[in-house]
């Protein structure tokens, strides 16, 4: 070998790893991150870039403040008059809430996220009893239809869905749709140029705005939200398609949960949709109005705060949340995940509780939708349980639900994994409900799937071949940035 050859590969080994260390400390990362990116670049010197350009690059600093701009307008003052009222009101008129006050103030500081009171929720584990409420719901608007998906499929159940908006259209209703792009494998224009032809509003989140091929495909819209007449809205973790109704061969039974709420939460859902919408759209943005914003004529009996998360935000509201919800628990924590990789945050303090007493049940798919995450979920699980925690694998189809409990009264139920891409990478939107009764139904769920799932034991992970555990070990120094 010339040495001409051998002083060309020190170059470039010199260059590449300058460039990877510029690279990935020039943003704010955690140490996780930090060193995933690097055994990226500095194993794939020219591919590993490419890789970064998509899937590493932090959200523009313009589009950040565009988000925080929106979410600026006309939170403030609501915000304020809530921090005055929890702080004046007699403990008469908090009792139902009042060993919460703690995630209460700890959303409404972080992220603005109001307190609402009186909601009825009504909960949903199978897509084919979750569509026709909506169709329904939608098929009774009288002014507005408002969604927000990771993914609408261009498929059977996806055409039903847009049919029916059309019709509301041509009725006269103001439809918008807000969908994530790579979610949904594309814009689909064929499919939403009815809808559009029938004055109906589609837009793609964040999509590029003079590229077709876009880098913020690492920040991906992962919230699954419905808004009707600012009355009823839905959150979950339903997305919209074929297989969400068990159609697919793969996966068979879709086993998820989605709630639909009436009451005031339906109204921050809306302010959620509204942030998001204005983010997004080069027109027709939106003003507050009495038609989308309608005073609430429900008295049920859930409190339920609205929390949001993603990369615009410094402060990882929902995995706060979570954690505030775990470190608190004095019996009982129940976890549904499709992805189960946590941070080492999360992870240690799960520990510690499962450790100190309280029984941690997790229970996760027992087959991958992407084998390199479910490696990873594979690893992490067999550290819970070796914390003393119970696991299990759900077998009766694919387990998508993100769900958790906590001593039967704090629940969440939205579209927030527990992993380390819904903290951070993702826009998820989660409903954290403080009510013994819809806790109680979450937790007979959980039972309710544990007669068609599977206990992990130790000896299971002992009994795999090595190739196995090397792909579970591998898969986890890539979680931070899976």
């Amino acid at each position: 070998m010339s040495a001409y050859i051998i002083w060309f590969i020190v170059a470039v080994f010199v260059l590449n790893t300058a460039a990877a260390m510029v690279t990935v400390f020039s943003g704010k990362r955690d140490i996780a991150s930090i060193w995933a990116w690097l055994l990226v670049l500095l194993l794939f010197p020219i591919v590993g870039f490419l890789i970064y350009g998509f899937l590493g690059r932090k959200i523009s600093s313009r589009k950040s403040d565009d988000l925080r701009t929106q979410e600026d307008l006309g939170m403030d003052q609501i915000v304020e008059n809530q921090r005055h009222y929890l702080q004046a009101a007699n403990a008469d008129e908090l009792r139902d809430i009042a060993e919460q006050d703690a995630f209460i103030n700890l959303f409404l500081n972080n992220d603005a996220a109001v307190l609402t009171r009186k909601n009825e929720v009504d909960l949903f584990t199978d897509g084919n009893d979750l569509f026709p409420a909506i169709f329904a719901d939608i098929e009774n608007a009288k002014h507005h239809v408002h969604l927000e998906f990771f993914s609408i499929a261009n498929d059977r159940l996806g055409n039903q869905l847009v049919d029916l908006l059309t019709k509301k259209a041509k009725e006269g209703l103001h439809v918008r749709v807000i969908f994530d792009q790579w979610g949904s494998h594309g814009y689909h224009r064929k499919m939403y140029k009815r809808l559009v032809d029938a004055g109906g509003h589609v837009e793609a989140f964040m999509q590029p705005r003079y590229f077709p091929i876009t880098f913020r495909a690492n920040f991906r819209n992962h919230r699954k939200m419905i808004i009707v007449d600012g009355e009823i809205g839905y959150i979950g973790g339903f997305n919209v398609g074929d297989e969400y109704i068990g159609r697919s061969k793969k996966f068979g039974h879709w086993r998820d949960t989605h709630s639909r709420i009436q009451g005031d939460a339906v109204l921050a859902m809306q302010s959620r949709f509204f942030m998001d919408w204005n983010a997004t759209t080069r027109s027709s943005k939106l003003t507050f109005s009495e038609r989308y914003f309608p005073e609430a004529g429900v008295q049920g009996k859930t409190a339920i705060q609205i929390v949001s998360s993603g990369p615009d935000q410094d402060i990882q509201q929902i995995k706060q949340g979570y954690m505030r919800a775990m470190a608190g628990a004095k019996r009982s924590i129940t976890i549904q995940t499709p992805y189960f990789i946590p941070d080492q945050g999360v992870l240690d303090l799960l520990q510690i509780v499962a450790m100190s007493g309280v029984r941690v049940r997790l229970m996760i798919p027992n087959k991958p939708d992407h084998p390199f995450v479910y490696r990873a979920t594979q690893y992490y699980a067999r550290e819970m349980l070796e914390a003393g925690a119970e696991v299990y694998t759900y077998e009766n189809g694919f387990l998508h639900a993100k769900v958790v409990t906590v001593d039967g009264v704090v629940s969440s139920v939205g579209s927030a994994n527990m992993d380390m891409r819904s903290f951070s990478l993702n826009f998820e939107a989660n409903a954290f409900m403080y009510n013994e009764k819809i806790a109680e139904q979450l937790e007979a769920i959980f039972e309710a799937d544990l007669v068609h799932a599977k206990p992990l034991t130790e000896e299971d992970f002992l009994a795999q071949s090595k190739w196995m555990s090397f792909k579970q070990t591998f898969s986890r120094l890539l979680s931070p940035i899976l």
